[in-house]
C-alpha cells in the first residue's frame, strides 16, 4: 500500500511538474508578471540604429553625407510596469539617436508593438534626441512630394535632407524588436528619482540687439548684443531602476540642450559621452535612456564667451561627460522603492500651418531661379523652402501633435513633436503636479521649431521663427501645448516618492570612543 501511494505521489509530482513547464509555456506573458499593487517590474535594452557610410547626416536644410563613424547611434529602451494585470499598467520609452522621427514611423512602430505584447499603441513614448550626426529620418519623407509639379520634386528630393527608406524600415525594426524584448524581460525591480544641476554647458542662442530685434547666434564679441533673449533650464533629471541585486540595469536622463556638439562621423552626438559616464560608474550593463528637454533654444554654444571654444569630439565629451557626471551624483543620492503607478494620458491636437504672405511667395519663386551663389545660399534655401511649404499645404494644411503625459510614480514625462522653446518647458514644470517634471520634445512624431510669441513680436526674430516646410505651426502653438500638457499632468495622481528609512529615537550613549576626556600628559 505505501509502495503504492509513494508511486502516485511520484506520478502527480511529475504532473504537476509538467503543467508547470506547460503553464510557462503558454499563458501570456502579462500573465507571469506578479500582479499583485506595488509589484514594479522593469526592463531595459538598446539597439544599434547607426546608419551605413554614405547615407544622408540630417541637420540641415540641403544634403550632407555621412563619411566617418565615431560611435554607434542607438535605439534606447525602457519597459515599466506597476503590477497591474490591466494593460494600462504598462509603459514604453523610446530614445533613439536621431535628428527627428516622423509620425509615420511612430504610429506603425506601436501598432506592432501593440500586437506583439499587448502595450497599448497609447501608452508608447517614441523620443527622437535630436541628434545632428544620426541617420536619415528626415527632414522630407520618400514620396511627400509626388503630388507636386517636377521642378518641387526636384527641390525636395534632390536639394533637401530626405529620410532613406532602408534606414527607416531599419529604425522601426529595431524599435518593435528592442521593446518587445524588453517587455518579455521584465523582472522584479526598485526605482529612484532625483535632480541635480548642470549650468555650465548649454547656454539660450537667442539675443536682443541693440537694434531692437533678436538674432540666433550673434556670434562671441559682438558689440550689439544687449541680452539673452530666453532662459535656460540647468536640471538634470534622472529616473534610476535597479535589479534585486542592487545592480542599476537602467535610467532616464532629462537634460536641456541641442545635441549639435558633432565629434565628427556617425554619433549618437554628446548622448554618448553621458552613457560613457554613467556607464563608467555603474557597470557596461546599464541602458541610458535619454530625453532631450525644450531645447529648441538651447544648444552648447556660448555666444558671451570670447574664450576659443573646445570643438568637435572635445566639445561632445565635455558636454556629455559633465550632464552624465551630475546624473551619477544624483544616482548615487537617490532613496529606491518599489510603488510606482504607472498612467498614460494624450492629446492630439490638429493645428493649421502658417501660410506665407503672397509678395513673400511671389520673391522666393523668382529667387529659387537663380544660381544659389547669385540670390545668396541662405536666401536661397528659404525661398526653397517657401516654395516646399506651398507644396506641402495643398494636400496637408493641418499639423497632427500629440501632447502625452507618461507617469511613472511620482515622475511624469510631458512629450510633444516640437523644437519647444526652453521657457516653455519651464511654465510646464511650473504648473504640473508632480514633484518631478521632465520634459521630452521632437516626441511622437516632428512639428518643427515652436517658439514663444515673444519670438514673433516686434522685438524678435532668428531663423527658428521663419517659414519652411519644417517649422509652419500657427504662432500660438507653444502655449496650447504647454496649456494642453500641464492639463494632461493634472489629470493624473502622483505616487510617492521613496524616503529614506528613519533611525529610530536617541537612545543610551553617545560611541565611547568619541566620548574620553583628552589625555595632556
Amino acid at each position: 500500500m505505501t509502495d503504492c501511494l509513494s508511486r502516485c505521489r511520484g506520478s502527480l509530482l511529475r504532473l504537476s511538474a509538467c503543467l508547470a513547464v506547460w503553464a510557462i509555456c503558454v499563458v501570456p506573458l502579462t500573465a507571469s508578471a506578479d500582479s499583485s499593487p506595488g509589484a514594479f517590474r522593469a526592463a531595459f535594452v538598446d539597439r544599434d540604429i547607426s546608419p551605413d557610410l554614405g547615407m544622408e547626416q540630417p541637420g540641415g536644410y540641403g544634403k550632407v553625407f555621412h563619411r566617418t563613424l565615431h560611435d554607434p547611434c542607438k535605439a534606447r529602451i525602457g519597459v515599466f510596469h506597476d503590477g497591474r494585470e490591466s494593460p494600462e499598467g504598462y509603459t514604453a520609452i523610446v530614445s533613439l539617436d536621431a535628428l527627428i522621427i516622423r509620425r509615420v514611423t511612430v504610429e506603425a512602430a506601436r501598432q506592432r508593438i501593440e500586437q506583439a505584447t499587448g502595450i497599448p499603441a497609447r501608452q508608447i513614448l517614441i523620443h527622437a534626441t535630436h541628434s545632428h550626426s544620426s541617420g536619415p529620418t528626415g527632414l522630407i519623407l520618400p514620396g511627400e512630394y509626388d503630388h507636386a509639379e517636377p521642378f518641387v520634386r526636384e527641390l525636395a528630393y534632390e536639394k533637401s535632407s530626405m529620410a532613406d527608406p532602408v534606414y527607416l524600415e531599419r529604425v522601426e525594426n529595431q524599435i518593435v524588436e528592442g521593446v518587445t524584448a524588453a517587455w518579455k524581460n521584465l523582472q522584479p525591480a526598485r526605482f529612484g528619482v532625483g535632480r541635480g544641476q548642470e549650468p555650465t554647458v548649454a547656454f539660450n542662442r537667442r539675443f536682443l540687439m541693440k537694434n531692437g530685434l533678436t538674432y540666433t547666434h550673434p556670434r562671441p564679441g559682438n558689440p550689439d548684443i544687449v541680452k539673452p533673449a530666453g532662459p535656460v533650464d540647468p536640471e538634470v533629471g534622472v529616473l534610476g531602476v535597479w535589479d534585486e541585486q542592487d545592480r542599476l540595469q537602467g535610467c532616464l536622463v532629462n537634460f536641456v540642450c541641442h545635441a549639435t556638439t558633432n565629434p565628427g562621423g556617425i554619433s549618437a552626438n554628446y548622448i554618448a559621452y553621458v552613457e560613457k559616464a554613467i556607464r563608467g560608474m555603474f557597470g557596461e550593463q546599464v541602458v541610458v535612456v535619454f530625453l532631450a528637454g525644450a531645447s529648441g533654444d538651447v544648444t552648447q554654444v556660448d555666444n558671451l564667451s570670447l574664450d576659443v571654444p573646445k570643438r568637435g569630439a572635445a566639445m561632445t565629451a565635455l558636454v556629455g561627460g559633465r550632464v552624465g557626471a551630475e546624473a551619477v551624483k544624483v544616482l548615487l543620492g537617490m532613496t529606491t522603492g518599489t510603488s510606482c503607478p504607472i498612467a498614460v494620458r494624450s492629446e492630439t491636437l490638429r493645428m493649421p500651418r502658417r501660410q506665407p504672405r503672397p509678395e513673400h511667395l511671389a520673391e522666393a519663386k523668382a529667387l529659387i531661379k537663380l544660381d544659389p551663389r547669385e540670390a545668396g545660399q541662405t536666401n536661397w534655401i528659404f525661398a526653397k523652402e517657401l516654395v516646399l511649404l506651398e507644396a506641402l499645404q495643398a494636400v496637408k494644411p493641418v499639423v497632427e501633435v500629440e501632447v502625452q503625459a507618461v507617469q511613472i510614480g511620482p515622475l511624469v514625462v510631458v512629450a510633444c513633436p516640437a523644437e519647444y522653446f526652453c521657457q516653455f518647458g519651464l511654465d510646464i514644470k511650473q504648473g504640473s503636479p508632480f514633484p518631478f517634471t521632465f520634459i521630452a520634445s521632437l516626441s511622437n512624431g516632428c512639428a518643427g521649431y515652436v517658439p514663444t510669441l515673444e519670438a514673433f513680436g516686434e522685438n524678435g526674430g532668428g531663423y527658428e521663427t521663419r517659414l519652411t516646410s519644417y517649422s509652419n505651426l500657427e504662432i500660438t502653438a507653444g502655449d496650447t501645448i504647454a496649456e494642453t500638457g500641464i492639463r494632461l499632468t493634472r489629470q493624473l495622481q502622483p505616487g510617492d516618492v521613496p524616503q529614506p528609512v528613519r533611525i529610530p529615537a536617541f537612545q543610551g550613549g553617545p560611541w565611547e570612543y568619541g566620548n574620553l576626556p583628552p589625555q595632556k600628559d
